[in-house]
């Protein structure tokens, strides 16, 4: 079990990649704590689920882009479980358009929930990790941060801005022992891609030197990996799990 012990916060985890993390974790024996916006009912099902086999898990409703309910969300947790060790940023939304259609309010909304969360759950978790002089971070960002596509300005620039915050946030408090690093998906096959029509989704697969898509397992085992101790001397990172669909 290699988070036996740890405490982690997950941002965003009632379905997809949060909800896979969610599960590896509880599985790799860490206490486990996950955020929600709006779905009470899979978040309910998801905490019933990851406490069948005797785990601890809790879900909060909890809006990550705003600093006031990240400051709550982090004394909550504190409060119960006496320490946070591991926090993943993963919450996120897309809204798609052409530039010259996007209007600022897709723009904000994107930026908001994508990148302004990781500031402020980061800077509210930062007097308990800096107090134990220990802590990883993992930022979920994409591919799409990396290399850019079109029709999303404003995910790119949010996914792009998370690598940056990365790199900051692992000079700053690499002296502490709190690490921060970024994982980077490439195209996962969640609920959202099953919605896609399947030439589509093929086109994808066709272009991806592993010639498949990933799963949301593949990005759990990963941010495992980042938050135990295997990955100790590992910071500033942003990693590509994409089957190759970036190689430079």
């Amino acid at each position: 079990m290699l988070l036996k012990g740890k405490v982690a916060i997950i941002t965003g985890a009632s379905r997809g990649i949060g909800k896979a993390i969610a599960q590896e974790f509880i599985h790799q024996g860490a206490t486990v704590v996950f955020t929600y916006r709006s779905s009470v009912e899979k978040a309910q099902a998801l905490e019933t689920e990851l406490t069948a086999g005797g785990g601890t898990a809790k879900g909060f409703q909890s809006d990550a882009s705003k600093m006031d309910e990240a400051e709550q969300l982090v004394a909550a947790v504190v409060e119960a479980f006496g320490t946070v060790d591991v926090v993943v940023n993963n919450a996120g939304i897309t809204e798609d358009t052409l530039l010259m259609r996007m209007s600022e309010d897709q723009w904000d909304r994107v930026i908001d929930v994508n990148l302004k969360s990781c500031f402020a759950l980061t800077k509210a978790v930062l007097r308990t990790m800096l107090k134990a002089r220990a802590g990883s971070i993992i930022n979920v960002s994409s591919v799409v941060g990396v290399q850019g596509n079109a029709g999303q300005a404003n995910y790119a620039a949010s996914k792009a801005g998370i690598l940056g915050f990365t790199k900051s946030v692992a000079l700053e408090l690499g002296s502490r022992n709190i690490r921060c690093n970024a994982v980077a998906p490439g195209f996962i096959e969640t609920e959202m891609t099953a919605a896609l029509d399947e030439t589509t989704v093929q086109g994808w697969r066709d272009a991806i030197p592993l010639k498949r898509g990933g799963q949301p397992q593949d990005v759990a085992q990963l941010c495992t990996f980042l938050a135990s101790d295997m990955s100790s001397y590992i910071t500033g990172q942003t990693i590509c799990i994409d089957g190759g669909m970036i190689t430079a």
